[in-house]
């Protein structure tokens, strides 16, 4: 086979960067839901915690009593803020897919016609 003409050579190029992308945008998203699922089980014992059982939380290095409501208000705006990342970063996911679905037709394309 001849050597790849400098259009498909660029097109290779641009469905690796999107593969690239698309790895990238995949591990994000696997960690935000991790953090997600963390947040959600901490929630979850808070539920089982009576009001007047002393809560501390991590600030630094240091471990800081607050109250059962304001933890709990924290970590519901956290999880929102990783659910709304979540949504966001699914979307990203389709559009790179869809791209490098397009590229690699494109490609297949310009390859099938030299070859032709």
């Amino acid at each position: 086979m001849s050597e790849l003409p400098p259009q498909v050579q660029n097109l290779i190029a641009q469905l690796q960067q999107v593969q690239q992308q698309l790895q990238l945008v995949i591990t994000q998203r696997a960690q935000i839901e991790a953090m997600l699922e963390e947040t959600k089980q901490a929630l979850e014992e808070l539920q089982k915690v009576d009001e007047n059982t002393p809560i501390y939380k991590t600030v630094g290095s240091i471990l800081v009593k607050e109250s059962k409501d304001k933890i709990v208000k924290e970590l519901t705006e956290k999880a929102e803020s990783y659910d709304i990342r979540i949504k966001t970063l699914g979307r990203q996911e389709e559009r790179l897919r869809e791209r490098f679905a397009e590229l690699q037709k494109k490609i297949q394309t310009l390859i099938g016609q030299q070859a032709g």
